[in-house]
């Protein structure tokens, strides 16, 4: 008695688990890629309105390099002061799920240089629905401010 005679094991198949997994992960990628290719301007932030994602066409324009705003709050550190309440009003909107279509706002660059931003702000949510921060989608527009300058003269 107490001797062991066999062992009995049990597997489970998880094969389409892993191929699923490394579809979700291609996907993640390939979302990854457009995001930082995009031809506009792309930021998010997450709900204290620090800085977590910033592609390339932000690092083009704004001239602040992805390792300089990660982290950072946005408002504070990169909107002047007399644009510091409307952007927020629009970024904690959005944190509560109201998304902004076409806010026209200026940003400032490393270079203290003035750049016209039409901003389309949308929420990012989580798993089951939680809010988590906020992805604005941008256009640089001060080319057109220019020309409509022009003409209003």
């Amino acid at each position: 008695m107490g001797e062991i005679v066999g062992v009995v094991g049990v597997g489970q198949d998880i094969t389409e688990r892993k191929l699923a997994e490394a579809e979700l992960e291609r996907v993640a990628q390939d979302l990854r890629a457009l995001i930082d290719t995009a031809n506009a301007p792309i930021f998010g932030i997450d709900e204290q309105f620090r800085v977590n994602e910033w592609n390339n066409k932000a690092v083009e324009i704004t001239k602040y390099e992805k390792e300089e705003v990660m982290g950072q709050n946005l408002v504070d550190k990169f909107i002047r002061q007399q644009y510091k309440a409307a952007v927020k009003r629009v970024l904690a909107n959005g944190l509560r799920g109201e998304e902004t279509s076409n806010f026209e706002f200026p940003l400032f660059t490393k270079d203290q240089q003035r750049v016209d931003i039409l901003l389309n702000c949308t929420t990012r949510r989580a798993g089951k629905g939680k809010i988590i921060g906020v992805v604005g989608v941008g256009q640089d527009i001060t080319d057109r401010k220019k020309v409509e300058l022009e003409l209003g003269r």
